[in-house]
């Protein structure tokens, strides 16, 4: 359903009137580096963007990708490009703060030069359709009877699922067994055939999934409206909100002109109704960071990661 949506929107796109008269910057397509392989969130939010980004600018983004190391194959070599803005490339959150605070990933958080961060993924607690557990309420008492017998499943470690079940720990006392998967895409197989009894998982995921899953919990502060029915964990007096944060960043040589109209060119997409319609549809959450916000941002996030860093070390 979303690839089918991402044809409508780049066939659309053809026809779309340019608004980006005004913009100086761009004037020729931009390389759009994706730091994963394709058909994940960050994949599926670039092409999301990519028609919209046309109708900004007249200018088209070319997606690549350069996985490798969780991202940090291409983040360690993000300062080598030339910077002349017609590079840029997807950043994630909690990724960028935590590979420089666990591991030596050849470069520091701070190389990075973010302009924008523009959606996030929130946390979202998921079991099977015919799970025993109801409610969030179900999980901590039977978490509680027996400390660290149930199963819940993520994204690797040291990431934002992860992050999520110590903090779920830390806010209620319910000890989880985490389980680490390669990502998003197989973890998914790993609760529907019951190698785990819930899913550290995003709203994404709940999208995809439909019927097949039961979201009992999402970590925003406000309830995402793809899933109305589904409370926060704010509302269930756990102080949960979070999850993985996408953005885009360029070399540290980009001159600060070139920051500031890249971010306003994301700001403009990101106001438009129809691009939140479909990224809310797709399960996504909105975010807006724009480049004159994003060192306090960036600095909260450091002490929010920095925090449950040591919590993770001494797992």
């Amino acid at each position: 359903m979303i690839f089918k949506k991402l044809t409508m929107l780049a066939a659309a796109a053809a026809f779309a009137g340019v608004s980006g008269a005004a913009w100086a910057y761009p004037d020729k397509p931009i390389n759009y580096i994706i730091p994963f392989n394709p058909g994940g969130e960050s994949d599926i939010s670039a092409r999301l963007q990519s028609p919209y980004f046309n109708k900004v600018t007249g200018q088209d983004v070319v997606i690549q990708y350069q996985a490798g190391a969780g991202g940090a194959q291409a983040w360690s070599v993000l300062n080598d490009q030339p910077g002349d803005g017609y590079t840029i490339m997807g950043t994630n959150l909690p990724h960028i703060v935590l590979q420089p605070l666990l591991q030596d990933p050849g470069y520091e958080t701070d190389d990075l030069t973010n302009v924008y961060m523009f959606h996030f993924t929130p946390d979202a607690l998921i079991v099977r359709a015919d799970s025993e557990f109801e409610t969030v309420q179900d999980v901590i008492d039977a978490a509680s009877e027996a400390p660290g017998a149930l199963t819940a499943g993520g994204s690797a470690t040291n990431s934002a699922n992860h992050i999520a079940n110590q903090l779920f720990a830390n806010e209620t006392g319910a000890q989880l067994t985490y389980i680490p998967y390669t990502g998003t895409g197989a973890s998914i197989p790993g609760l529907l055939g019951g190698e785990v009894e819930m899913l550290w998982g995003y709203t994404t995921v709940a999208a995809g999934q439909g019927d097949e899953v039961r979201m009992l919990a999402v970590a925003q502060e406000e309830r995402h409206p793809l899933f109305p029915d589904v409370p926060t964990f704010k509302e269930l007096g756990i102080d949960m909100v979070g999850g993985a944060y996408r953005g885009i960043a360029v070399p540290e040589s980009t001159p600060e002109d070139i920051r500031q109209q890249l971010s306003d060119i994301i700001g403009e997409i990101n106001a438009d109704p129809e691009f939140i319609a479909q990224m809310e549809e797709a399960g996504f959450a909105m975010l807006d960071v724009p480049y004159d916000e994003m060192d306090a941002f960036m600095e909260e996030r450091k002490r929010v990661y920095g925090e449950i860093a040591e919590q993770l070390n001494d797992e």
